[in-house]
């Protein structure tokens, strides 16, 4: 098998995260690394052993060694630098959120599809084995018809000014960041919302720092969700079904434990993760890729849309705004 050569734009942790867990994939080789600092790139390149700096996004984007790039700059730089990279010929994995609003992911999709290459929104907890098996159960009527959706995930961050999670003008604040962990659970399970609502305590940076989300679906299902960067939650996520319920422990987005009630039975389940996990979503993409799809079908492009549809009708009845909109 032909591995498939990776590039990665930004040089911060998560950047970090995901090199260190792509080289645990024999199908995978990291060749390049992008970014606004020669000297930046150079010291992530000699920490994973990447042959390749560049000093921009831009000569990253154009390396011929690249088949794919994933993208792990700031929200407010996601739908450019993913058609920049789309437009130089490569396939693109992009860190969450695919865009800041639908509009500018659609804008990143079109190109996607007129290039016909692989575009996929870097939405790792999908991939975890955990999260996998969650899906198989609720497909096998464990717990029969899903009915309703729970889930938190907050933590107490200082708030810093100079913090990328408290910048507007870089897509921060909890929605973005976290409050789509969630969103997009409810999604998985429930399918595409027919009604968003919910309340949100805007900070004096001018970002979101948490919110209550109620979310409806057709045949009845409910989701309530909550979402903070500035309050400290269980971070446990629930699914109620008309025949039982699967309660995940802490931390449910990173694929925690599962404690699964169907009638009298009742269980406990906790499937291994390998390290974080950030190979598993690499993995897909090379799988999609090698066989000529340009979309996951775990995570089509609709569902990236339908994620921030939802996210974009919370902003507007909040009056919440980036800069760049």
């Amino acid at each position: 098998m032909n591995k498939t050569r990776w590039g990665i734009l930004g040089t911060g942790n998560i950047a970090g995260q995901f090199a260190r867990e792509l080289g645990t994939l024999n199908s995978a080789k990291l060749v390049a690394v992008g970014s606004r600092s020669l000297e930046k790139a150079r010291a992530f390149g000699q920490k994973f052993e990447v042959p390749r700096c560049h000093g921009s996004y831009e000569e990253a984007a154009n390396d011929s060694e690249v088949d794919i790039v994933y993208i792990a700059t700031p929200h407010s730089l996601h739908r450019d630098n993913t058609i920049m990279c789309l437009q130089a010929g490569k396939a693109v994995l992009c860190e969450k959120p695919l865009a800041i609003n639908e509009k500018q992911a659609r804008q990143s999709i079109d190109v996607a599809r007129r290039k016909n290459l692989f575009l996929m929104e870097a939405m790792w907890m999908r991939f975890l084995p955990p999260m996998v098996q969650l899906r198989k159960m609720l497909a096998d009527g464990v717990i029969g018809k899903v009915k309703a959706v729970s889930a938190d995930l907050g933590f107490d961050m200082e708030r810093n000014p100079a913090s990328r999670l408290f910048d507007p003008s870089l897509g921060g604040g909890c929605l973005l960041d976290v409050g789509i962990y969630p969103i997009s659970l409810a999604t998985m399970i429930l399918g595409t919302p027919v009604d968003v609502s919910g309340e949100a305590c805007i900070g004096p940076t001018g970002v979101d720092e948490q919110e209550a989300i109620a979310m409806s679906f057709e045949g009845g299902g409910l989701a309530s969700l909550f979402a903070a960067i500035r309050t400290l939650t269980c971070q446990q996520a629930k699914i109620f079904g008309t025949e039982g319920s699967i309660h995940i422990l802490s931390h449910w987005w990173k694929g925690g434990p599962m404690s699964i009630t169907a009638g009298e039975r009742k269980w406990e389940m906790n499937v291994p993760i390998e390290g974080m996990g950030y190979q598993y979503e690499a993995e897909e993409a090379n799988r999609c890729m090698q066989s000529g799809k340009v979309q996951s079908d775990v995570m089509p492009w609709e569902e990236s849309l339908t994620v921030l549809r939802a996210m974009d009708k919370l902003r507007e009845s909040w009056g919440l705004r980036y800069p760049m909109e």
